[in-house]
């Protein structure tokens, strides 16, 4: 048998490209998150310079004056709105743990309430059946308030760690000042330091990285906080006219959580919450819920074709491995972080995947 060693040379090294590649990013996430005040500023920074640009168009002024006009602006809102979210979140966490158990128990009252007005006995269901369903229930109910009370008991830890908050928030300003102030500067710092073959496959990757990445995450964090800032005004209103919104903070952070995990959105919160408040005869509220939901999605559907394309290049059934792949890794986050690494993953791995990954590997020429 006659071993083919330029065919298994060739298969070896696009082996070992892809695990280079696959450890390269694999680095770049863990440097991501350990410089995570550096990556806050940097994508800032991008969100902010169409209006660093805007100002130097419209009033000449030098690219350092425009900048710091735009960082003061935006540090005195990010400022102002932290120093709100945190003091807000510290106060409806530490009510809602308190009440916590009492809500639970609500809910397994009125879950044995609608047990008992339904006629099992037209689908011939046994006790055993019966007893089955009600145990599981409890036991659903109880690991629900436990992960919801672990929720809110590091949410409280985080928001009264405050010198660890300021030193990062302090060093993400820093950082946002100079890099607005001296992009250019540091561009050039950094491909003076670097290989010409280094600086132009970087970059052209960087740019299709801030094309297709950096642009989808732009345009769905505008989303987002469309919805979240939609629900906080909504449920406010709703608040101050005498509705039953105890924590309008936790409930529009948490819509805006779900409504930026992909497939999901803020129905997958708000619809079951309009029910639960109809079953238990708040039916105005339901009404209510059920009304900001339809302003929000008339909002995000006039607003989504200006800002963000759906065609990505990735089928829901895959964003959907990524959710739940990123989920069994690294928790709750993970259903975030999981379909952005998949899009990081597609960007890098686009030629292979255009070829077709085992083909351009192990495919004869």
């Amino acid at each position: 048998m006659v071993i083919d060693i330029s065919y298994w040379t060739r298969v070896f090294k696009n082996i070992i490209y892809v695990l280079l590649l696959l450890l390269g990013l694999y680095i770049a996430l863990k440097l991501s998150l350990f410089y995570m005040p550096f990556l806050v500023a940097f994508i800032i920074s991008l969100m902010i310079e169409p209006a660093i640009k805007f100002i130097m168009a419209k009033t000449k002024l030098t690219r350092r004056s425009s900048s710091i006009i735009i960082f003061v602006i935006v540090s005195a809102i990010i400022l102002g709105s932290l120093a709100w979210i945190l003091i807000t979140l510290f106060s409806e966490s530490s009510s809602l743990l308190q009440g916590l158990n009492n809500y639970f128990d609500k809910a397994y009252i009125q879950f044995q309430s609608l047990m008992e007005s339904f006629q099992f006995d037209k689908i011939h269901l046994s006790d055993e059946v019966l007893n089955v369903i009600q145990s599981s229930t409890g036991e659903l109910l109880e690991t629900a308030s436990n992960w919801l009370r672990n929720a809110l008991t590091g949410l409280i830890n985080l928001v009264t760690s405050l010198p660890s908050i300021a030193i990062c928030v302090g060093i993400s300003v820093v950082a946002l000042y100079f890099i607005c102030v001296d992009k250019i500067y540091i561009l050039d710092q950094v491909e003076h330091h670097l290989p010409k073959v280094w600086v132009r496959k970087i970059g052209r990757h960087l740019k299709d990285l801030i094309q297709t990445l950096g642009g989808y995450l732009k345009a769905e964090a505008m989303l987002i906080l469309v919805s979240f800032i939609i629900s906080l005004i909504g449920l406010y209103i709703l608040q101050f006219t005498g509705f039953n919104i105890e924590y309008p903070l936790l409930m529009a952070l948490f819509i805006g959580f779900v409504d930026a995990l992909p497939i999901l959105g803020s129905g997958a919160v708000m619809v079951p919450w309009a029910i639960i408040c109809a079953l238990n005869g708040d039916i105005n509220l339901g009404i209510a819920i059920i009304v900001l939901l339809i302003i929000m999605s008339v909002a995000r559907q006039i607003l989504e074709p200006k800002l963000v394309s759906k065609n990505i290049g990735v089928h829901p059934i895959f964003t959907l491995i990524a959710m739940y792949t990123g989920f069994k890794i690294i928790g709750i986050m993970g259903l975030l972080i999981g379909p952005i690494v998949l899009i990081i993953f597609k960007n890098i791995f686009a030629s292979l995947i255009d070829q077709g990954v085992f083909k351009t590997i192990f495919d004869r020429k």
